[in-house]
């Protein structure tokens, strides 16, 4: 009799999904509608409908949506001794550094954090950056985000500098920036601790919880902002951009640039703010 029951519910479990794929959808958008109506039927829940539509969204972005402008970079310059680098180094606490020599253009490769332990053994005595660079990869701005993933895991790279139409350094990239498209934040220099609403950033961002209340808000950041009905920094965005806005949309307001790092289908998470005059 049990195993009759354990058959019947997973019938009836099927049943249901074929349920909701019965209508076959002629689109992109038909098919996020459907996803979205498959969550609210219980059958997949937020987490997973959020990678999903990362997963579908991700197509439609282009590495200059993503990159690490070129003006917030951390890079080593290729004269420099430990003593001028390794503060930078260890403020930042990134896992790899672009070295430059002549010019901001002139990317020698990437330097591995990891790959300066030696120094702690041996000293610095014969120190030569230069030996220790792993080869850089170069992308244009336009590469559609789901083909430079492929590559990096094809690769087995972690990052990339972004070339403009000119050639110049537009800025980086690297695998953990497209992932956090699909899956949502990744804890790094973005995750904020559980009892504030705000993170500095060493290059003078900051993250900011969409749930901050809009008083503390504004005592933070010396603003003035005010909505009808909107107690949270996260609802007045949403007021302002008259939808629930996907990762990586932004706005400019009260002298920041908001740029949604983090959201769902039915809210904001978490935004990086941009000083507009520095």
């Amino acid at each position: 009799m049990s195993e009759d029951r354990s058959s019947n519910g997973h019938r009836s479990w099927l049943s249901k999904i074929f349920q909701a794929f019965a209508h076959e959808p002629k689109n992109r958008q038909e098919l996020l509608e459907l996803l979205r109506e498959a969550h609210q039927n219980k059958l997949l829940d937020s987490e997973a409908l959020s990678i999903v539509e990362g997963a579908i969204q991700v197509a439609d972005l282009q590495v200059r949506d993503i990159m690490i402008p070129r003006s917030q970079m951390i890079s080593i310059k290729a004269s420099q001794s430990p003593e001028e680098f390794l503060p930078a180094v260890t403020s930042s606490a990134h896992s790899r550094y672009p070295v430059i020599g002549d010019g901001a253009d002139d990317v020698l490769g990437i330097l591995l954090a990891k790959d300066l332990l030696p120094l702690l053994l041996r000293g610095r005595e014969d120190f030569n950056i230069r030996e220790m660079l792993r080869p850089a990869t170069f992308v244009p701005e336009s590469k559609r985000l789901n083909v430079l993933l492929r590559e990096f895991r094809a690769n087995r790279h972690h990052m990339a500098i972004v070339i403009d139409e000119y050639g110049s350094v537009a800025g980086l990239v690297t695998i953990e920036d497209v992932l956090e498209q699909i899956v949502g934040d990744i804890e790094d220099e973005h995750d904020v601790e559980q009892d504030s609403y705000f993170k500095d950033l060493p290059s003078g961002d900051f993250i900011v919880k969409a749930q901050t209340p809009l008083a503390s808000f504004n005592e933070h950041f010396d603003t003035d902002l005010k909505s009808d009905g909107c107690t949270s920094i996260g609802a007045l965005l949403m007021d302002e951009f008259g939808h629930v806005p996907k990762r990586n949309e932004s706005l400019e307001l009260a002298g920041y640039r908001f740029r949604v790092i983090n959201a769902d289908s039915r809210r904001i998470h978490l935004l990086r703010l941009t000083p507009l005059e520095r």
